[in-house]
């Protein structure tokens, strides 16, 4: 069966939208219009889902996706008629909008909580992210561990963990009669560093003075470098030597003096 749509007037005022909304309600079908009719007519609009047809001249449908709800509200207001009859049965004004349907706000609903779930996941890995490193656990003092951490403090290679597992004990408290002299002694390897690290840090500033000296007389040499290159062009642009280049040349020595200048400047 054939029909005709014609909208001779604006369409009716629709409802406020429901959340998630899939599902309109068609209203003004043709007494004689079948499922069929509105399939044709409403399948345009996209993929119908359902379709929950009244014994009275109503519907409702329930398509694939939100979007294609809006596409179906286009169709409020037109007339239709079922072929070429005349029969007041075979025509009719649609009236398209909105329409609550639990199964639009359920999957709603659901939705709404599985993005609230990814958005907290989201901000858990973030501020994992962003947190510093916890440091690794200590372990309990007890005779055996501290016999560990004394040799250790003997190992420059190790002296670092050794030094902190120390300082978190004598914090905890485990200093008493009992530990004082081994912590006394672990204290005594500690202090057997300090000469190390001296020693360490003016080996360290002698290098440092050292890679100035070559940078100064790097510099040195290239500053030497750029005046004499700078003088190479002030000469050519003396009046013997500059009236025997083109007017080209001449512009290009004139901005090479001006780079050459300005380079040697930032040094």
């Amino acid at each position: 069966m054939f029909f005709h749509l014609h909208l001779d007037l604006p369409p009716p005022a629709t409802r406020e939208r429901p959340p998630g909304c899939k599902t309109v309600f068609v209203g003004g079908l043709p007494e004689n219009g079948t499922e069929q009719i509105i399939v044709e007519v409403f399948e345009q609009c996209g993929e119908i889902i359902a379709i929950r047809k009244s014994k009275k001249n109503f519907c409702h449908i329930r398509f694939a996706e939100e979007y294609m709800v809006d596409k179906a509200l286009y169709l409020s207001g037109y007339r239709i008629r079922l072929g070429s009859s005349t029969d007041k049965k075979d025509t009719g004004r649609l009236h398209v909008d909105f329409a609550q349907a639990r199964d639009d706000l359920y999957e709603w609903e659901c939705k709404q909580r599985m993005l609230a779930r990814e958005e907290r996941h989201r901000r858990r890995m973030e501020e994992e992210r962003l947190r510093p490193p916890s440091p690794p656990p200590v372990v309990h003092y007890s005779d055996h561990e501290c016999s560990i951490v004394a040799e250790k403090l003997k190992d420059d290679s190790k002296f670092s963990e050794a030094v902190q597992t120390l300082l978190t004990w004598i914090e905890r408290g485990e200093v008493n009669r009992r530990s004082a002299n081994n912590f006394y002694s672990m204290i005594q390897s500690a202090n057997s560093h300090v000469r190390r690290l001296v020693n360490e840090k003016v080996a360290h500033e002698k290098d440092m003075e050292e890679a100035k000296e070559k940078f100064k007389q790097a510099l040195s040499g290239i500053l030497i470098q750029f005046e004499q290159i700078v003088a190479v062009y002030h000469s050519a642009s003396k009046q013997k030597a500059w009236d025997h280049f083109t007017k080209a040349q001449r512009k290009n020595i004139s901005v090479w003096c001006k780079q050459a200048e300005v380079g040697n400047s930032l040094l």
